[in-house]
């Protein structure tokens, strides 16, 4: 299987670290997930910004649909390509 980034996209930056905290407990992950503030097009206000988790998953060993689930419960979803 090839390396895989999965990109979870989340409301705001509290629910963004309590997200990449749950894979730090529920994965034994070789490299802590990276949070990144995405601004909305055209706006520059920071409360019209979302948030994402990217986590590199090496083999692709994680499952889009517990990620699916997980970014979801956060008001969030599982970017997919």
């Amino acid at each position: 299987m090839s390396d895989v980034r999965h990109l979870l996209v989340l409301p705001d930056r509290e629910a963004a670290e309590e997200v990449a905290e749950e894979l730090r407990l529920r994965f034994d992950l070789d490299e802590e997930p990276q949070l990144v503030r995405d601004a909305l097009a055209g706006e520059d206000d920071a409360e019209d910004a979302q948030w994402l988790v990217v986590l590199e998953d090496p083999g692709g060993v994680h499952s889009p649909e517990v990620l699916d689930a997980l970014a979801t419960e956060h008001e969030g979803w599982l970017e997919r390509d």
